[in-house]
This record gives structure tokens, C-alpha cells and sequence, in this order.
């Protein structure tokens, strides 16, 4: 995110400065840190291997888990974040991970859920976490009271983001 070629107003006082440069670099943090997880699971699956598969898709497969939902809940459930998940979606089903059916009550809807071989790649994802899990308070500094006060400030910017689009803030 280049954040030098937004306009600036002309006079912001030092506390609104302050905020602005804050908010900035929180806004570039939250958007690497999904890339960077994605290249954590992407660097998990070069290790054992695995190239029939990309992070986005994993990623996509571990957040589905057990459940069995449509396309359109994974967006609104907050499991797949790209605007392609169609693609992805047929991906998957064409590639094995994914079982599709026709929904028993709306047959306009499909429901989908991992076949085992996307069970399998949703647990290698899950164990990578296990083992970050073990040694993120050791070896990253970051443990409960750290994650507590990250997760309360996380969900504060979600709902105000959510705010803003709600009230049109």
C-alpha cells in the first residue's frame, strides 16, 4: 500500500497527524500480515511437496472444515477474503478437495464440503498452527495478555470498518 501519494489536508493538528500516521501504518500491517500468512502456508505446502494446491485454496479449505456451507457463505462468514471465489471454489471441485451437491431445500443453491482429501490438506494447515501454538510465546514474544489486547483492538477496527459501511461514516 503506497501511502505517499494520498492527499494530505492542509492543516491537521498534531494529535490528528499522529492518528493518521498510526492508522496508515496499521492499515499496511494488516494487509501484509495476510500476505505473509499466506506465504507461511504457501512455504508449509513447498516443504511437503505439494504443488496441486495454492495458500489462498488451503487456507480456504482449513476455514471450511467440517462444515457444510454454500459459496456465498464463505464470504459472508468471513472465510475467503479474494473476490474470486467461484474460481476457486470450481478449483477445488475439479481438483477433489471440494464435494458439491444441490441444496434439498433451495435447489437453486449448492452446499459444499471437503471430500478427504481436502480433510487432508485443512489438517496440514491446522498443524502448522499447532506448532505455532507452541512456540509463538517462546520464540515470537507474544502470549495471552498480548494476543487478548491485539484480538480487542482487531475487533474494534472491524466494527468501525463495518460501521462505515453501515452508516456510511
Amino acid at each position: 500500500m503506497n501511502t505517499k501519494l494520498k492527499p494530505q489536508p492542509a492543516t491537521l493538528d498534531p494529535q490528528e497527524e499522529a492518528i493518521r500516521s498510526l492508522y496508515l501504518e496499521s492499515l499496511h500491517l494488516v494487509e501484509r500480515l495476510h500476505r505473509r500468512l499466506l506465504d507461511v502456508i504457501k512455504d508449509e505446502f513447498d516443504r511437503k511437496g505439494r504443488s496441486d494446491i495454492n495458500a489462498v485454496q488451503a487456507l480456504l479449505l482449513f476455514n471450511i472444515g467440517n462444515s457444510e456451507l454454500t459459496a456465498g457463505e464463505l464470504r459472508s462468514r468471513g472465510y475467503y477474503l479474494g473476490s474470486n471465489v467461484s474460481y476457486n471454489v470450481k478449483k477445488l471441485v475439479d481438483l477433489g478437495f471440494i464435494n458439491h451437491a444441490r441444496s434439498r431445500v433451495d435447489r437453486r443453491s449448492v452446499r459444499i464440503s471437503l471430500t478427504e482429501a481436502g480433510q487432508e490438506i485443512a489438517e496440514t494447515v491446522a498443524k502448522l498452527y499447532e506448532r505455532h501454538i507452541g512456540s509463538i510465546q517462546k520464540v515470537g514474544g507474544i502470549g495471552t495478555d498480548e494476543f487478548t489486547q491485539m484480538n480487542k483492538l482487531l475487533q474494534r477496527l472491524d466494527r468501525f470498518w463495518n460501521d462505515s459501511i453501515m452508516y456510511r461514516l
